[in-house]
């Protein structure tokens, strides 16, 4: 099993950019998948980002791609999105999970998730 713990939301003016970070305990960061879902009030969950095991491959939400960055540091146990370009419908609680298997853009291969980090995206 591994935990996860999703940090660096906040409120940012359209336009700007935020990093999240989430962070993975135990030893087998590297065996996961992981990615990236977004969740606004009212709606439901979205795919947003995923990156595979090594880094290699990675996959975008058409809603993100060209402003968000996944990456990871399989070093340091953690996984980014950058976010660039913010818009108002970016608005929403972001979680990150890992997945024991292949980098999927369904939120049912995840099995592990973090507690989600709010951001929060003006006009």
């Amino acid at each position: 099993q591994v935990q996860l713990v999703e940090s660096g939301g906040g409120l940012v003016q359209a336009g700007g950019s935020l990093r999240l970070s989430c962070a993975a305990s135990g030893r087998t960061f590297s065996s996961y998948a992981m990615g990236w879902f977004r969740q606004a009030p009212g709606k439901e969950r979205e795919f947003v980002a995923t990156i595979s095991r090594n880094g290699g491959g990675t996959r975008y939400a058409d809603s993100v791609k060209g402003r968000f960055t996944v990456s990871r540091d399989n070093a340091k146990n953690t996984v980014y999105l950058q976010m660039n370009s913010l818009k108002p419908e970016d608005t929403a609680v972001y979680y990150c999970a890992g997945s024991s298997s292949h980098y999927f853009t369904d939120s049912i291969s995840y099995a592990y998730w973090g507690q989600g980090t709010q951001v929060t995206v003006s006009s």
